[in-house]
């Protein structure tokens, strides 16, 4: 069942029907933070590396509690983006073109009910970076896996040395086509063919919670940093002159898993409840 829907309907879905997670699955023998190679209880400690001298982003991730306000990123740094709203943080909000503003207007008016997010189906790429629910990487050669415990969604970053395709080539996917390098101490991600607003489907084109759209022609670039053995920082940019007046880019900051729990396995359409409590029939 899906935990984070539209805002009030949300809580009572949770309440009604949610056990806690904590309780629902086991704990590991050994502490979180030694997933990955990290190996040491010090979350400061410094960056783990794998047998080739890269940094190991391996391991259990979850979004930092840290928050700002408008205009508060240091010179240099991008602004916090949230689960909610990506452009929260941004002085003057995001640089949309008239006709994303209005459609990010429509779906919050219209309750969010077309959300990837409460629709049980793959979430945005911002989504998912900020969802609540954690993320496992798991790093190899040859390609980077990213496994996301909210709507069960698996991300594969190629970092073989091929090339990113052109728009066009390979069919929409919903994470979009990715490849990776690293660039000294930093993963860089490239993604394009995505899944945008213009497929007319629902849960087409989300970036947030807010409804901001993005579209087929969407760039997307990650800059993953594991600044130690305990913390993220992720660097997105969204580059889509089909929605935004100009390329902008958010920080997403992540912190090591420490509880010791591994990921649950999450069934979103298990006790599905929010087509029917939104008077749609329940998805086939």
């Amino acid at each position: 069942m899906k935990r984070f829907t539209a805002p009030v309907l949300a809580g009572v879905i949770v309440a009604v029907s949610s056990p806690s997670l904590s309780a629902q699955w086991l704990q590991g023998p050994s502490p979180a933070v030694s997933q990955g190679s990290a190996g040491t209880g010090n979350l400061t400690a410094p960056t783990p590396r794998t047998p080739d001298g890269t940094p190991d982003l391996s391991g259990i991730w979850n979004v930092s509690p840290r928050r700002e306000k408008p205009g508060q990123a240091p010179p240099g740094r991008p602004p916090l983006a949230v689960f909610a709203d990506i452009g929260v943080n941004m002085v003057g909000g995001l640089p949309s073109q008239r006709w994303a503003a209005d459609l990010s207007k429509k779906r919050v008016a219209n309750r969010r009910y077309d959300n990837p997010d409460a629709l049980c189906l793959p979430q945005g790429p911002l989504q998912y970076h900020l969802d609540p629910q954690p993320r496992q990487i798991h790093q190899m050669p040859g390609r980077t896996l990213v496994v996301y415990e909210s709507n069960y969604g698996l991300r594969t970053i190629y970092t073989d040395g091929r090339r990113l395709p052109k728009l066009g080539e390979p069919q929409p996917y919903w994470h979009g086509y990715s490849v990776g390098r690293w660039e000294g101490a930093t993963f860089v991600v490239e993604s394009n063919n995505f899944r945008g607003v213009q497929g007319g489907h629902a849960g087409d084109g989300w970036l947030d919670q807010m409804g901001s759209p993005f579209t087929d022609a969407l760039h997307l670039t990650e800059r993953f940093r594991r600044v130690n053995v305990g913390n993220m920082e992720i660097d997105v940019t969204i580059d889509d002159p089909k929605a935004y007046t100009r390329p902008f880019t958010v920080r997403v900051e992540h912190v090591i898993d420490a509880s010791g729990f591994e990921m649950i396995e999450f069934i979103c359409h298990e006790n599905q409840k929010f087509l029917e409590m939104t008077g749609r029939a329940p998805r086939r």
